[in-house]
């Protein structure tokens, strides 16, 4: 089922979350209220897990992944690797001799920082090596060079198939191939080329933004070969994927979002056994006065009964 929930009174629960089949990333600072949605739907099967990505908790808008893999940008910070050499600011090269001096990446080199000892730059440079530890071992964990840098705005996925910005680089396209093992397809939403924010869908279904054309929906539903329908979160807003989380199993949605824009949700993910068909047939009926023409008035009655208002 779909879960109501809010992290620090937003409704952009997407924003601040990650959820896939085999783990999930939450942002921190948020309240334990908001931990405990999380923890007590999924803590039995998939990992929760705490954390930051470049120093930001915004972690939904900066990463992407499936149960196959993560990618996250390179300014996700580290500590010191297998190198025995370092490269400084200015292009000095020296021996590295103090494993747990602070560092950062910067184009494909490691620079050091030693002037950076505080126990926020500490708590920074452990943030890959967290992820590291707390997912699966199944997970691989890929640091990506990409101009575009936000890429959970840019890149939306399940575990077979992803859709990219047109401007994505080809060396990242690559990497989703080999990481994520999914088909890639440049793809815009509603003519928006920002993908991972105007939709979101799991194995099962997908939703994307409201003014997608029937058109479109029958091309991303035969990319995909999941249903696909139009619909919106958080009481009317088309931004799905700041609204939404899912996977094969689970739903999270922000406190916002309405009974019938739950129903939608549910209905083409599957999350209770529910027809993708219910969208047009049962919910409809309650939810639309038909004029009769008829009897020439408002049919309000259920059609599913057979019964008409004279």
């Amino acid at each position: 089922m779909a879960v109501r929930c809010l992290f620090e009174s937003s409704p952009e629960i997407g924003v601040f979350t990650k959820l896939t089949s085999a783990y999930c990333l939450v942002g921190v600072g948020g309240s334990e209220n908001f931990y405990s949605i999380f923890e007590s739907e999924l803590a039995d099967v998939i990992p929760v897990v705490h954390c930051t990505i470049a120093d930001c908790r915004i972690i939904g808008r900066m990463c992407v992944g499936n149960r196959h893999g993560l990618l996250v940008p390179s300014s996700t910070t580290d500590q010191v690797c297998n190198m025995g050499r370092r490269e400084d600011a200015h292009g000095s090269v020296s021996e590295v001799k103090n494993w747990s001096e602070p560092c950062v990446w910067h184009e494909r080199r490691l620079i050091s920082t030693p002037q950076l000892t505080n126990k926020k730059t500490n708590k920074k440079k452990q943030e890959l090596q967290h992820l590291r530890n707390a997912l699966p071992d199944s997970v691989r964990i890929q640091r990506v060079e990409e101009r575009l840098s936000a890429l959970g705005n840019v890149i939306a996925c399940n575990d077979y198939v992803a859709l990219v910005h047109p401007d994505l680089d080809r060396e990242t396209e690559e990497i989703l191939l080999d990481v994520l093992k999914v088909e890639v397809f440049r793809q815009t939403i509603a003519g928006n080329a920002l993908v991972g924010t105007y939709c979101a869908f799991s194995n099962q279904g997908g939703i994307v933004h409201p003014r997608t054309s029937v058109q479109d929906q029958d091309e991303l539903s035969s990319l995909l070969q999941i249903p696909i329908v139009a619909g919106t979160v958080n009481r009317g807003s088309d931004v799905i994927g700041g609204g939404l989380v899912v996977n094969d199993w689970a739903a999270f949605c922000g406190m916002e979002t309405t009974s019938t824009e739950i129903a939608v949700i549910e209905s083409v993910l599957k999350l209770q056994d529910s027809k993708p068909m219910a969208i047009s047939t049962v919910m409809r009926d309650p939810l639309i006065d038909r004029y009769d023409t008829n009897t020439r008035g408002i049919d309000r009655t259920n059609k599913s009964k057979g019964k008409l208002t004279k």
